[in-house]
């Protein structure tokens, strides 16, 4: 059963200028393989606009905000994301299903969580 839906649009110049401006807003929000992965990008803002939108979204279907580093977004071999929840033990849902778009303005994020 569905228990949570979000989903969370960001422009990806809005999240460079606030990088660009608070250094320490990388550090805060994101953790160091988000960041590690991301820095590697051609274009970095933008991934980390996508691990952004995707954070929001989870913080939208679990309706309320825990610590930004607790949620982390990585990839899978095949390159499909994944969400990963610290502390997900003591949430209300069993499974987390994300999806992530981005073009060069824009990053888009939507998450699913279920219950058995």
């Amino acid at each position: 059963m569905i228990v949570g839906i979000g989903v969370d649009i960001i422009e990806v110049e809005r999240l460079k200028k606030l990088a660009e401006k608070k250094p320490r807003f990388l550090h805060k929000v994101f953790t160091p393989a988000e960041r590690e992965y991301s820095s590697r990008k051609k274009n970095k803002h933008l991934h980390f606009a996508a691990r952004f939108a995707a954070k929001e979204a989870f913080f939208k279907a679990i309706g309320k905000r825990i610590s930004w580093t607790d949620v982390e977004l990585t990839n899978l071999s095949s390159g499909k994301p994944q969400l990963e929840i610290k502390g997900k033990e003591a949430m209300a849902f069993d499974r987390v299903h994300v999806s992530i778009s981005h073009l060069a303005d824009y990053a888009l994020a939507i998450v699913i969580l279920e219950k058995d």
